[in-house]
């Protein structure tokens, strides 16, 4: 049976994204070659109070099974009650659980998750032991370089996750308070590789294939997770794959084929959350898509006020004719 250093191996992964990586736009970057994709990050509290948003997270597409589930919670009885929950309801349609140790966002770390509990590392040990004890598939948590530059401190984090159970560690290269401002850090992505025995994902500023092989070559990490970088952009996971493959840099994806993707996103976002939800959340996708192309400012300034699917029909055969006649 494969382990899962064996299965991590050289993969390419898609990050969750809150509000970002909802299953359509998963399942379109799976049929671009990303390896592996994970849910948007689930609170284990609300999904112990029932909360039917919570659960409706949890929902993984056909083409993406199994998938990863990351949760996040401060509390290691909750947290492992909940990810046995969740195995049990979703069984073989997950790969693995990854708990949230990196989450920047305010109201994340206020409450003592996401990346505050690199400040609490006795109970982050805490947690991933509970969580592991209660499961029977792979278990990976997801961490910053540290807190703030006064607490660089990715390396003995790694090492408690590891000693309290987890299978792999993903780094992403900067601190909680730098949020997604500087660069990524690659050195200290290297010191947790050299420093643990299990599998370590490298994140952060992955926005082109040539990005993704300087990861692998710098720091000899197992596998590499883009964020950013698939925002309107779900051919990078094709274009890195050909990349590693050939050697040689892929074309860029034409106006149209971008549109036209965009356009099958929208219709699957619709099909799954009802129009109105959907074109809502479509807007900043349609912002991100349209990157590049002729008049983009005055096309997003359309695209931030539509409210119909028709309505982007109508936009996206403007940008076709304007930027392809």
């Amino acid at each position: 049976m494969e382990t899962f250093k064996e299965y991590i191996q050289g993969k390419i992964l898609l990050a969750p994204m809150a509000g970002v990586t909802d299953m359509s736009f998963r399942c379109i970057c799976k049929e671009f070659g990303a390896d592996l994709t994970y849910t948007e990050m689930v609170s284990a509290k609300a999904l112990q109070f029932k909360n039917k948003k919570t659960k409706k997270l949890l929902k993984i597409g056909e083409v993406e099974k199994p998938a990863g589930v990351q949760i996040f919670g401060s509390e290691p009885d909750i947290m492992g009650k909940m990810a046995e929950e969740i195995c049990e309801t979703y069984g073989d349609s997950i790969k693995l659980i990854d708990i949230n140790m990196g989450c920047p966002a305010p109201k994340i770390t206020n409450n003592g998750e996401g990346s505050a509990l690199m400040k609490n590392p006795k109970l982050a040990g805490e947690i991933v032991r509970s969580v592991k004890e209660a499961i029977d598939i792979p278990l990976t948590v997801k961490i910053r370089k540290g807190f703030d530059e006064s607490d660089i401190n990715a390396v003995e984090f790694s090492k408690i996750c590891e000693d309290n159970g987890a299978d792999g560690i993903t780094v992403h290269g900067r601190t909680r308070n730098q949020f997604y401002s500087g660069k990524a850090d690659l050195k200290i992505i290297e010191e947790v590789k050299k420093n643990v025995e299990i599998p370590v994902v490298g994140n952060g500023d992955i926005f082109s294939c040539k990005d993704a092989v300087g990861m692998f070559d710098k720091t000899g990490v197992d596998a590499v997770m883009v964020a950013r970088g698939s925002l309107g952009n779900p051919f990078i996971f094709r274009e890195i794959k050909e990349y590693i493959r050939t050697g040689r840099q892929p074309s860029k994806p034409m106006i149209e084929e971008k549109l036209n993707i965009f356009i099958d996103q929208a219709e699957r976002t619709v099909k799954e959350k009802g129009e109105h939800i959907a074109i809502v959340q479509l807007r900043k996708h349609g912002a991100w898509y349209i990157k590049g192309v002729k008049h983009a400012a005055r096309v997003r300034e359309r695209l931030v006020r539509i409210n119909t699917l028709e309505e982007l029909y109508s936009i996206t055969e403007d940008i076709k004719r304007k930027n392809m006649g």
